[in-house]
């Protein structure tokens, strides 16, 4: 199961990197705002993405090819306690944001409610896999 879930998180790494890119290229060829599947991408909210993107590309590289698993050391443990508890968090958002049917607006872009699913189903997966990594104990 390690070996897969490596690959998978190199393979995500990928299209994570992918999507920056293409945000810094629309962004930078004048082509926004531009529409794609119902949702409307801004000037204003390309820099939001990339970000985001960056920060999720360093953390499956991490997965991907920088952890050894099972995990040994103390730093390796809390460094995954610390993602489980940031992606358990998020995850919890976004269940409530569909249960209360509340609207989430960045920069003016309302966040669709399908993207909310797409994101619980993500964020408690990735946050119960570093949980689970980070309590195994290797024998």
């Amino acid at each position: 199961m390690h070996h897969k879930l490596r690959e998978l998180a190199k393979i995500a790494t990928g299209l994570v990197i992918a999507d920056a890119l293409t945000g810094a290229w629309l962004a930078s060829t004048g082509l926004l705002p531009i529409s794609f599947f119902g949702i409307t991408f801004t000037q204003t909210a390309i820099l939001p993405g990339i970000i985001f993107d960056s920060v999720l590309a360093i953390l499956l590289a991490h997965y991907g090819w920088g952890i050894k698993l099972p995990v040994r050391t103390l730093r390796e443990r809390t460094m995954l306690r610390v993602i489980g508890t940031l992606l358990a968090i998020v995850a919890i958002g976004h269940w409530s944001r569909i249960a209360f049917g509340t609207d989430i607006v960045i920069d003016g872009w309302l966040f669709p409610v399908w993207l909310s699913w797409f994101a619980v189903i993500i964020t408690t997966y990735l946050s119960y896999v570093s949980f689970h990594f980070s309590l195994k104990r290797h024998h």
